[in-house]
């Protein structure tokens, strides 16, 4: 089990070993060094996994070098002759419902000692622990590319972008500077009282921020929906078809756009474009702009961006013509990661059918 060493041993030059606190330095199968130690305490070796055992429990990572591990975390090396290190990985993966239903404590849960050492594992003959990993190895390959494709075509939107725009909320640039508020509509939105059974369980789609993701584009559905009556009694109003969604709050800055006419809670501030603005332009100019949404937001709870605030977001308005043609080209690499998020999930689909086969 890791124990956090002195911390005027941490440090950011190299001096010394890495050292993992937790699973804040994970990759996907690698730790990602962030900081070094010079007077370790619990040391991890090369191959060792390395697992989460609190805040959260069960993530896993493999050790590619000496290390130094704090108590976040735990190290299981694997008996050679025995026990295939990837395999133990994967395995140790497929368990980590199991290990995080074991967790105890109030604050955080959290696992110990025991309970790693009395984890019970399938333990095939070696040579089929490594036909096992290969076969895994395989679809985890697959899987990482295809999100690397994801990721570079979102990078080719945005280099699009900044090619054709600069960035807009920056000042200076060669095209008038127009206040949101001047050229759009900023509107919210209202929770109708969820103890009310006759508001809810409709077919009016109803939005909340914790269903926009850093990839959400155009959003049809919604996970609950409101009735007419819900709407004829409370007076929430609707944003139309390609209204850009704004998060306001928990958190600022999460963007999309609405793909049908649908409502929202309190934690929204859309933005109905005029005639001098596209959505999806507008769309990508937020999107690229988080840190500065966030920098706007008010409050001494949590941060919230007002209706005012938005209004007053000051940015460059190029030629509609001009937008339109970047929305054209959006909309077909958007196509096209459509494509690769179906592949991803069947890959997944594959992979998780596999660890299952393989581990339950």
């Amino acid at each position: 089990m890791g124990q956090s060493p002195a911390s005027t041993s941490y440090n950011l030059t190299g001096d010394g070993i890495p050292f993992y606190q937790g699973n804040a330095d994970f990759g996907e199968v690698y730790p990602n060094v962030r900081y070094f130690c010079n007077q370790p305490t619990k040391i991890a070796e090369k191959d060792d996994i390395l697992i989460s055992v609190r805040a959260p429990i069960g993530a896993v990572n493999i050790a590619i070098e000496r290390c130094c591990i704090g108590r976040g975390l735990a190290s299981l090396r694997a008996q050679k002759q025995k026990l295939d290190t990837k395999y133990l990985f994967y395995v140790l993966k497929r368990k980590n419902n199991e290990l995080n239903l074991k967790g105890t404590g109030s604050t955080f849960k959290a696992i110990n000692k025991q309970i790693l050492g009395d984890l019970i594992i399938p333990l095939p003959p070696l040579e089929k622990q490594k036909q096992i990993t290969k076969t895994l190895d395989t679809a985890a390959d697959l899987l990482a590319l295809q999100k690397q494709q994801l990721a570079e075509l979102d990078n080719l939107i945005k280099s699009i972008f900044y090619n054709m725009f600069g960035n807009p909320i920056v000042r200076g640039n060669k095209w008038e500077c127009r206040a949101l508020g001047d050229i759009a509509t900023v509107v919210s939105g209202s929770t109708p009282n969820t103890s009310v059974a006759e508001y809810w369980d409709g077919d009016l789609p109803w939005l909340t921020p914790a269903e926009i993701s850093d990839d959400s584009f155009y959003v049809y559905k919604t996970k609950r929906y409101i009735t007419h009556y819900a709407v004829q009694s409370t007076g929430i109003k609707p944003f139309p078809k390609h209204t850009v969604i704004l998060s306001s709050r928990a958190p600022i800055g999460k963007v999309a756009i609405a793909g049908v006419e649908m409502y929202c809670n309190q934690g929204f501030k859309n933005i109905i474009c005029g005639d001098l603005l596209n959505p999806i332009f507008l769309y990508c100019t937020l999107k690229f702009n988080t840190d500065y949404l966030n920098s706007l937001g008010r409050g001494a709870t949590f941060k919230e961006i007002t209706k005012t605030i938005v209004e007053n977001i000051r940015i460059s308005v190029p030629p509609l013509e001009l937008q339109n043609q970047f929305a054209n080209i959006v909309t077909k690499i958007e196509e096209q990661k459509a494509q690769v998020r179906k592949a991803i999930d069947e890959t997944q689909t594959l992979f998780d059918s596999l660890m299952s086969q393989y581990f339950d």
